[in-house]
């Protein structure tokens, strides 16, 4: 009995992109399987897993929608890096809005429901994540896609579209935080 394979592992993302700027979805299905891991890690580590997959749907759908215009197929997963890191971004902002009405709810409520409403926030498990969380976006997403991404720095300084310098200072800083907090929390680094 023989099979066929719809194998494209030895395609690269380059043939893949001009396939799909053609519009053949079966190349996207592969481009998905190939970066989806790393998406939803990179969305995980940046917004934590509430709407997680909603998020590296999101991420996908807009470069799907994109892909046409994309000139440098050699730059895929910078590109891809891009999007995720608008959409964490976009995510951010619509949890800072969200957090501010609830500021203001709990404000004009009796104190014992806003003790309840104090109760249902979301505690991650990882200490790890949680000393994610006390860096700043700019500091979190450098040290997110180069120390657990392995993105390099010149990469990254594209992705953020800043200088390679701010990369480094940034990453410095994000390191020298997160220490600090995992020290406090008794961990030896």
């Amino acid at each position: 009995m023989t099979m066929l394979a719809d194998d494209h592992t030895e395609e690269t993302d380059s043939d893949l992109i001009q396939k799909c700027q053609l519009g053949d979805e079966n190349s996207f299905r592969v481009l998905y399987q190939r970066y989806q891991h790393k998406v939803r890690a990179t969305l995980y580590k940046l917004c934590g897993s509430e709407l997680l997959d909603d998020l590296t749907q999101d991420v996908f759908l807009k470069a799907w929608k994109a892909l046409p215009k994309l000139r440098e197929p050699s730059y895929f997963a910078t590109w891809l890096y891009r999007i995720c890191w608008n959409v964490a971004c976009d995510r951010r902002r619509q949890l800072a809005k969200i957090r501010q009405q609830k500021k203001i709810l709990e404000q004009s409520i009796p104190e014992s429901k806003s003790i309840q409403g104090h109760l249902l926030k979301i505690h991650y498990q990882q200490l790890v994540q949680k000393a994610l969380e006390h860096l700043t976006l700019d500091h979190r997403v450098v040290l997110v896609l180069h120390d657990l991404e392995d993105v390099p720095q010149k990469e990254i300084a594209q992705i953020l579209s800043i200088p390679v310098g701010t990369v480094k200072s940034r990453l410095f800083n994000a390191r020298k935080t997160m220490r600090q907090y995992l020290e406090q929390k008794g961990v030896t680094i």
